[in-house]
């Protein structure tokens, strides 16, 4: 895919897309790392309805972690792998307390050491809390690359790297959010709504016409 239609692409999302931003619900910086922790392998309504009743109670580290890992798991239980992820959190709110002064760090290195929190979370976080460059891939991104060919790559991280060098520089800021929500509504997995896409003549997804009703 050449420069002109990435450009062409990323200029049509954004003008159908005025605010990209996250779907999760969160008020601070650590709202927003449980938030996206809880979101693995789970929906942003699924996580949204749980931490609505969690960040009531409890949202900063010290509160969390107040509440134990049993404590925690009764507030995210309908969320898949909350196990896992309640005994992740509150090991990471410990860290938090004791090597950050409980504030979220706003480097990749420090993020990812976080239990629970690998390059996908700390991407998100660097990119929605703090306005740093960064491209999380997850499922709906990955798909929308290859899929239009904006940026294809057989894994999460060649797609990363391949976005992070094309996606024309005034869209690097909200090109995550961009492609998540055109995949998410759209360039949908089973069924993409190609009759409906702002960028069905640009798009190079070879059986695009077979979706077009």
């Amino acid at each position: 895919m050449n420069k002109l239609k990435r450009q062409q692409i990323f200029d049509r999302l954004a003008e159908a897309i005025p605010e990209p931003e996250t779907e999760l619900n969160y008020s601070n910086p650590f709202e927003l790392l449980i938030a996206v922790i809880l979101s693995a392998q789970a929906t942003d309504k699924g996580v949204n309805i749980a931490t609505a009743k969690l960040f009531r109670v409890a949202n900063t580290p010290e509160a969390i972690y107040a509440l134990g890992v049993d404590g925690l798991k009764s507030y995210i239980k309908t969320i898949g792998l909350f196990n896992s992820k309640a005994e992740n959190i509150i090991k990471a709110c410990k860290m938090l307390i004791e090597l950050h002064n409980s504030q979220v760090p706003q480097t990749r290195e420090a993020l990812e050491a976080l239990p629970g929190v690998g390059r996908k979370t700390a991407n998100v976080v660097l990119n929605t809390a703090f306005g740093q460059i960064a491209m999380a891939v997850d499922t709906h991104i990955f798909r929308v690359s290859n899929r239009t060919k904006i940026a294809p790559g057989k894994d999460v991280l060649e797609v990363e790297k391949k976005l992070l060098k094309f996606t024309p520089k005034e869209h690097l800021m909200d090109a995550h959010h961009l492609l998540i929500l055109h995949g998410r509504y759209t360039c949908m997995a089973r069924k993409p709504r190609c009759g409906s896409c702002v960028i069905f003549d640009l798009c190079e997804f070879k059986d695009k016409e077979g979706y077009v009703e």
